[in-house]
């Protein structure tokens, strides 16, 4: 090995302890930006090592991409709201996919242009990178239309998952002639019944299930990096496919387990596709700003559950200055988090974030449950299914079984919400029945503001 492959070896062993240095440092809100620094860092001396290994060609090329790449990720980083987040995420998992895709799409056009490729472990590796990762590139688009809104929920059709695993059996067979005899009609047809399958998977699989969907599509794509790294022989792609990969399916197992699915039940079915909950008794009691103000600024515990409303209405910056004011007079705040509030996982986690939010004041839903008995004042924001009773009391319901915030067992609750409709699960929530709930209705910001502002009155103004 000459000094030079020395030099790019040793650059991708050090950009690969980077990867995994900051991928721990992640696992914390107190180091996960410079986590994400660390392993920036690493990229940029992965990318950078690339350019100088022996015979490499089209650097231009790579050039210009790198430069699309990053002004493209430069703007949409800036411009993207916190509200959409989640949808960019799954567009970035599906470009990682769409990259690993055509990698493997490249090397198999090269190979049958020169009569077969060099080893046999690389065409199969090469064929199960484009596999996977074309499924999670289109599955990614699809999964980012939903969480857009440019998309309804759910499309299901009789027999669909079997006509899925019929693709997925056509795209097998279309990769086994490709590893038997390269040719362009076999390559052409496996990629577009792997892209088929992708957006196939995901039409059915309803917006609750989204958290679990875009961490299945990020493990994915992790392990069509890795499959391609080893094709090309780049150790940097191979050791951070891998690492990415394994977290991101650790991530996935995590998200069902909170939702009490597993990975099959939320790829071949849906919360919404069952429907025998027993009707809801009662009704929605409302309140005003003023009562709902007195009511927080003289109990002893106050817990804030937010939701992806809180997120819509831009609300979280006003419910920590609501937070703060409580403080101030005494009253011990926290927020309690659901693993799969919001859109994707940490989703909440990074709102709060944004707003200056202390991480000690943070919950996670297994610490804060046993506490709700002696919370005086739960105030939800946005949330819903996450706190929906019936997974606990309702054995037809769809949700039955998944774990969820026990605020019900609060002695009072004030739910914030612009309307009557149902969660993203589509499933009616009995604790906006409960008697111990009262509706505070209107945007979540305006909400919050009205709150805020009946607070000071409390104070004297200030």
């Amino acid at each position: 090995m000459s000094g030079l492959q020395w030099l790019v070896a040793a650059s991708y062993f050090i950009a690969a302890t980077l990867f995994l240095l900051g991928l721990q440092r992640m696992a914390s809100p107190r180091t996960a930006r410079s986590g994400i620094q660390w392993a920036g860092v690493g990229m940029v001396l992965a990318t950078v090592a690339t350019f100088f290994v022996p015979g490499l060609a089209n650097i231009g090329l790579m050039l210009v991409a790198i430069a699309l790449g990053t002004g493209l990720a430069w703007v949409s980083g800036r411009k993207v709201a916190i509200t959409d987040m989640p949808q960019m995420v799954a567009l970035y998992n599906g470009l990682g996919g769409g990259s690993a895709a055509a990698i493997g799409a490249v090397e198999l056009l090269r190979w049958s242009a020169a009569g077969g490729a060099p080893a046999r472990l690389s065409l199969v590796l090469a064929v199960l990178g484009a596999l996977i990762g074309a499924i999670a590139l289109s599955g990614s688009v699809i999964a980012w239309a939903k969480l857009d809104g440019r998309m309804d929920k759910r499309y299901v059709f009789p027999g669909q998952q079997l006509f899925n695993l019929a693709v997925f059996v056509g795209a097998l067979i279309a990769g086994g002639l490709i590893a038997h005899a390269l040719g362009m009609p076999a390559i052409v047809v496996f990629f577009v019944l792997a892209l088929a399958l992708g957006v196939l998977m995901t039409l059915p699989i309803g917006g609750a299930d989204m958290p679990v969907v875009i961490s299945l599509y990020n493990a994915l794509t992790g392990l069509a990096v890795a499959f391609e790294g080893y094709v090309l022989g780049n150790e940097a792609l191979i050791i951070a496919g891998t690492m990415v990969g394994a977290a991101g399916m650790l991530l996935t197992r995590l998200m069902a387990r909170a939702m009490n699915r597993s990975i099959a039940s939320v790829l071949f079915s849906s919360f919404s596709a069952g429907g025998g909950a027993a009707a809801i008794e009662g009704s929605q009691k409302p309140i005003e700003a003023a009562d709902v103000a007195a009511l927080m600024a003289y109990a002893e515990r106050v817990v804030i559950v937010p939701g992806y409303g809180m997120a819509v209405a831009q609300a979280q910056h006003k419910i920590w200055e609501l937070s703060q004011r409580l403080i101030e007079r005494g009253v011990k705040v926290r927020f309690a988090i659901h693993p799969v509030a919001g859109r994707m996982p940490g989703h909440m986690n990074v709102l709060l974030a944004e707003a200056g939010v202390p991480y000690d004041l943070i919950v996670d839903m297994d610490d804060v449950n046993p506490e709700f008995p002696n919370t005086d004042v739960v105030l939800v924001i946005g949330a819903n299914d996450v706190v929906n009773p019936v997974a606990k009391t309702d054995p037809q319901s769809p949700i039955y079984g998944m774990p969820i915030l026990d605020v019900v067992l609060a002695k009072s609750v004030v739910v914030i919400k612009r309307g009557k409709g149902t969660g993203f699960a589509g499933i009616e929530n009995a604790l906006f029945y409960a008697d111990n709930t009262r509706m505070l209705y209107g945007d979540g910001a305006e909400a919050a503001g009205a709150l805020v502002a009946e607070l000071k009155g409390l104070d004297g103004g200030h």
